[in-house]
This record gives C-alpha cells, sequence and structure tokens, in this order.
C-alpha cells in the first residue's frame, strides 16, 4: 500500500462518503423545492408571498438536516485518529 494512504482509516472513508451523500441530498431537496415553489407562483402569482415565505423556512430546515449531518461526518472522521 502506498504510505500516503495508509493513514486512512474506514472511519475516514465512511465519513468522506456520508459528507458526499448528506450534501448530494441536500442540494436535490433544496432545488426539488425551489422548482415546486416556482410552478407553484407561476399557477397563483397573487400567493407568491405566502409560498416564498414557506419556500423559505422549507429551505431552512434542509440546509440544517444537511449541515447536522457533516458535523456528524466530522466527528466520525475525527474519533478514528
Amino acid at each position: 500500500m502506498l504510505p500516503m494512504f495508509a493513514a486512512i482509516s474506514g472511519a475516514h472513508l465512511s465519513a468522506g462518503i456520508g459528507a458526499g451523500i448528506a450534501v448530494i441530498g441536500a442540494g436535490l431537496g433544496i432545488g426539488k423545492l425551489a422548482a415546486s415553489a416556482m410552478e407553484g407562483i407561476a399557477r397563483q402569482p397573487e400567493a407568491a408571498g405566502d409560498i416564498r415565505a414557506s419556500m423559505i423556512l422549507a429551505a431552512a430546515l434542509i440546509e440544517g438536516v444537511g449541515l447536522f449531518a457533516l458535523v456528524i461526518c466530522i466527528i466520525l472522521a475525527t474519533k478514528g485518529v
């Protein structure tokens, strides 16, 4: 095995994969949320303020879950050391 890869443990590898999956999931969730909100605003322009407020709240919650997953991955990566 190459010396530069000798220090990489299973915890580091799984933390990296987990972080990648968390970011991809959060990005897809926010993308779908924004697409649905834009479609709703296009169908009912008079409800744009309510839809926008709900979209911002949901996007913040999705970001919170993504950030929480990344923190857990960082904790797992540092615990393996």
